[in-house]
């Protein structure tokens, strides 16, 4: 049977009887297939494999212990041989072929009237693949563009009426590489996205000519779109049946008010999930080298944006202190945290535009960062790193790395001096 011969279709079997002759793994996958499908299943084999055994005691299906009799397919739909032996297969398949039922032949495919495509489910779209006779081969097209589907590098939006929906999606720090598998695939399904200034903004391009994009990015400062406005259009967006994808950058539940925007849609009966992103909180920093915590020198931190809240976080080189867009406020930030004790030699690090092109590290200490970040024209977005964990940073200057803090030889004091 040549691929040409084959017409691709689709069986509605639900409710219907459908016979399973063979009691090995293979049998028991494709019982469980046309289980998952609502068939009626009858399984003839002498013995049953311990999946196939296990849906029996389910009471999943009924089993006939005996081998195969010809009235077996009488009112069947639809027929899988899968015995293992060729000739009780051939005879089972020629049974079905005199009564007009259609039957997988697992021992023969060139001889059989029906094939079993290898399957795979995307949200709510089924792959099924045929590829020539082989199952490994189709198998692996089916895995390419499940993942495909599954990563966004194929469309699964929508085209008819549905309901509309709201997905909170961090992108994360702005790589396109770095928003999650789910998010991508929610943003493919998008028919309205609203944006931030910040996050992954290049795959805005890749989204299909008739998405709307709403821009509602906010500067520090400046919010052209206030918050209550941004929830009215998530609302009323998805009560025109709209797939609203609320892209931030980020994570939504850090500091990116994803929770208000989560209750004001529950509230108005919108359908709301919530996508975690990578934050910038820790992944900025990790960009320049510098790890929030680390073995020797920091075992927790916290994260905050304006200097009002410092006063009751430890000040203690130990303790990192992650400030979000926090350059507009880092003198009173660093007079804040030198009054509550923290010496001014602790190390300061800043990084802009953190895993984008023109990402820029600038390092010194809380006496110093201030000073530095004025003479460089250091602005937002930025992330600022305040503690002992800077010193990690291959950024960081020579004096600055004191010991040695790998975690092989965790906190053993280097002999010699450090060079760039």
């Amino acid at each position: 049977m040549a691929i040409q011969d084959i017409y691709p279709t689709a069986l509605r079997l639900l409710g219907r009887p459908v016979l399973v002759v063979g009691g090995g793994p293979v049998a028991a996958r494709r019982a469980k297939g046309l289980l998952d499908a609502g068939a009626v299943v009858t399984v003839v084999a002498p013995v049953a494999s311990p999946a196939l055994q296990e849906m029996v005691d389910a009471g999943l299906l009924t089993w006939e212990a005996r081998p195969y009799l010809s009235t077996d397919i009488d009112g069947a739909w639809f027929v899988q041989t899968a015995t293992g032996d060729a000739e009780v297969d051939a005879k089972v398949s020629s049974d079905a072929e005199a009564q007009r039922i259609w039957c997988v032949n697992a021992s023969n495919h060139e001889a059989s009237a029906a094939w079993t495509p290898a399957v795979a489910e995307v949200d709510d779209v089924k792959i099924a693949v045929n590829a020539g006779g082989d199952p490994r081969r189709a198998m692996a097209v089916r895995d390419a563009v499940a993942t495909a589907l599954e990563t966004g590098d194929l469309p699964l939006r929508r085209r008819r009426a549905h309901q509309g929906s709201v997905a909170l999606v961090g992108g994360g720090p702005g790589d396109t590489g770095l928003i999650t598998v789910k998010g991508r695939r929610l943003l493919g399904q998008a028919d309205v996205v609203v944006a931030d200034r910040l996050g992954p903004r290049e795959l805005l391009t890749e989204l299909a000519p008739d998405v709307r994009v709403i821009e509602v990015g906010k500067t520090p400062g400046h919010h052209p779109v206030p918050q209550a406005e941004i929830n009215r259009i998530l609302v009323e967006e998805a009560l025109k049946g709209h797939r609203v994808v609320r892209l931030k950058g980020g994570d939504p539940y850090v500091l990116g008010r994803g929770g208000e925007e989560a209750e004001y849609c529950r509230q108005h009966g919108v359908e709301v999930e919530v996508v975690s992103g990578v934050t910038s909180a820790i992944s900025v920093p990790a960009a320049a080298g510098i790890p929030v915590t680390h073995r020797g020198l920091a075992k927790g931190f916290s994260v905050v944006t304006g200097h009002e809240e410092l006063s009751e976080i430890p000040a203690r080189a130990d303790h990192t202190i992650v400030l979000l867009m926090g350059v507009g406020q880092l003198r009173e930030s660093a007079s804040a945290l030198g009054e509550a004790g923290l010496p001014l030699d602790t190390p300061v690090g800043i990084v802009e535009n953190g895993y984008l092109p023109d990402q820029r590290v600038t390092i010194g200490t809380l006496g110093s960062i201030a000073d530095q970040a004025q003479a460089a024209g250091v602005a937002n977005p930025a992330v600022v790193v305040i503690g002992d964990v800077v010193r990690v940073s291959p950024f960081a200057p020579a004096h600055f790395k004191t010991a040695d803090y790998s975690t092989t030889t965790p906190n053993s004091p280097r002999k010699t001096a450090l060079t760039h």
